[in-house]
């Protein structure tokens, strides 16, 4: 994206953008493979055994589960909403507000991605050590927090501390993005679990994610400030905060057994 944004220069929304937006179907491949040679786990393979796989799990989770469904979804809020701003509106504040160039805002992005690789696993095996619920709550606090903290650095029109902002962004998301796979799956009963946890995970897309840049921008031609975005990401993690904590914690026990 970086390379084709400094190929294109003008001309970049135009059709700079679609060169990589295409040559990502090469991901795609790569997901493909790798999900196609994981073995699906025991507690599947003992359902497939016994005969107990749902003729229509969708209508099955949504008719025994349907809270955890609707708390998983809330409890990525915190987690959707701030990243799709982190991630997409700040190329409207960047540019616009603090008259930033497309390329250096990139680049902040790419060096947050890097730190997300270590990031992201790290808080999971911390979730794994001190449970699931308690890290992702960490996660939430801080990602509230943050929001403030972010819009004050890239306020200052400084482009060390604007490149530091951006670049911190992700590790409060992280908190919560690396246990949040193990906290929603182990909610759901094992012959549920899949489409439970698909269900709640894509849900939040539409109710937070996908929304969360229309908001901000929204936000910012209303009152002129990033300091009421940050108040709107606070919000989220409250809703995130307030999920989580309905939430149960199987951390470190058998998830291999049917539950309500």
């Amino acid at each position: 994206m970086l390379v084709f944004s400094q190929v294109s220069g003008d001309q970049f929304l135009v059709w700079g953008w679609r060169i990589p937006f295409l040559l990502s179907i090469v991901m795609v491949g790569v997901g493909l493979y790798i999900r196609l040679g994981i073995m699906e786990t025991p507690t599947f393979r003992k359902i497939v055994a016994e005969e107990r796989i749902e003729r229509v799990p969708v209508v099955e989770v949504l008719k025994r589960q349907p809270k955890m469904v609707i708390l998983s979804a809330l409890a990525r809020t915190a987690e959707q909403a701030p990243a799709y701003i982190y991630l997409a509106f700040v190329f409207a504040y960047g540019t616009q507000v603090l008259n930033q160039s497309r390329d250096f805002l990139l680049s902040a992005l790419i060096t947050a991605g890097v730190i997300s690789l270590f990031t992201v696993p790290i808080a999971g095996a911390l979730s794994d050590r001190f449970g699931r619920k308690r890290i992702y709550l960490i996660g939430s606090v801080l990602t509230g927090l943050f929001g403030f903290a972010y819009f004050a650095m890239l306020n200052t029109m400084v482009p060390f501390w604007i490149f530091t902002g951006i670049v911190l962004s992700f590790v409060p998301h992280d908190l919560m993005y690396g246990p949040q796979a193990a906290l929603i799956a182990e909610c759901f009963t094992p012959r549920l679990r899949y489409s439970g946890s698909s269900i709640g995970y894509q849900l939040a897309s539409i109710t937070a994610g996908g929304p969360a840049p229309l908001i901000a921008t929204a936000l910012l031609a209303a009152y002129g400030s990033g300091y009421v975005i940050a108040a709107y990401i606070a919000v989220c993690a409250i809703v995130s905060i307030i999920a989580t904590v309905m939430m149960p914690d199987h951390t470190n026990r058998d998830i291999s057994q049917e539950h309500a």
